[in-house]
């Protein structure tokens, strides 16, 4: 069996675990659901952005903010349930689509597993206000690289579909250190891409290496995030619902949108998300009155 479908066997396995998980947890609040049309709306369009490129996790929390709900403590953990079932969708057609050098995959996703592990036990027992000072950062980030990628000062990648010697090594610790930020909502698709593309891969080979990523080390998150308790059932639910139907429309029926016009809309709207969340990290907390 090659490593390409071991990985693949990994990936459902791991699914299957956290599926059997969320089932659980399902049934314990009886299978209900307080989710909106809306939060379905948000699941279908950041999944059907992230297919192309774009990245779920910025717009996401930035349409978390803008709409009050959920609390910022709880984003972490939404985000990497409710966008799960979309990042599977993404790993298993690009994964059998591009023809990465399969060493190189297998080590880059194993080391963000790990890190995404680690990640979520330490990130499920933040204090809110790190987490808004993380996510208030992490967008501010976001909204520098959209805007160098407009102006075309990021690099633009090689053309191998495998990195030798050094290179291999520093891809794969780059990527555990991305694997442990995803937990905290901090998106690796863009610095996973101009990663590799200073090493010299061709941005194709970083597509399928990206979508592993989020489909091995989010139901490792997920399962970690989901016995904490610290995200949004209905909104993780509504975006799941969402997020495949995007998957599947942009990979396969999308064949060209102007990116560069909605990368400087997403600018706009995630540099405001960040302010309001650091406003939020930086405004003192209201001491509750001790009772007689």
């Amino acid at each position: 069996m090659s490593a390409r479908w071991s990985l693949l066997l990994v990936l459902l396995a791991l699914n299957a675990v956290f599926g059997l998980a969320l089932f659980r947890f399902a049934r314990r609040r009886h299978f209900r659901a307080d989710f909106t049309p809306g939060d379905v709306a948000l699941g279908f369009a950041v999944s059907f952005f992230d297919t192309l490129g774009i990245g779920s996790y910025a717009p996401s929390t930035s349409a978390f903010k803008l709409r009050g709900r959920p609390a910022d403590e709880l984003i972490p953990g939404t985000l990497t349930i409710g966008l799960n079932a979309s990042a599977l969708a993404e790993t298993l057609i690009f994964v059998t689509a591009v023809l990465v050098d399969p060493l190189l995959l297998i080590a880059m996703v194993g080391a963000a597993a790990v890190g995404a592990w680690l990640g979520a036990g330490i990130v499920s027992h933040l204090p809110r206000r790190t987490i808004q000072l993380c996510m208030g950062c992490a967008l501010l980030i976001g909204a520098g690289v959209f805007t160098a990628t407009n102006l075309g000062l990021l690099p633009s990648g090689g053309f191998a579909m495998g990195l030798p010697g050094w290179r291999f090594g520093v891809a794969v610790g780059v990527n555990f250190v991305l694997g442990g930020l995803l937990t905290a909502g901090i998106g690796s698709y863009a610095p996973s891409m101009i990663v590799l593309a200073l090493l010299g891969l061709n941005p194709l080979g970083a597509f399928p290496i990206m979508m592993a990523t989020c489909g091995v080390g989010q139901p490792l998150a997920g399962l970690r995030f989901l016995k904490s308790g610290r995200f949004d059932w209905g909104v993780s639910v509504g975006m799941s619902c969402g997020g495949v139907f995007g998957v599947l429309l942009a990979a396969y029926v999308v064949k060209w949108l102007p990116l560069v016009a909605l990368r400087w809309l997403v600018v706009g709207v995630v540099l405001y998300a960040a302010a309001a969340m650091l406003q939020s990290a930086m405004r003192p907390r209201v001491q509750a009155l001790p009772t007689a």
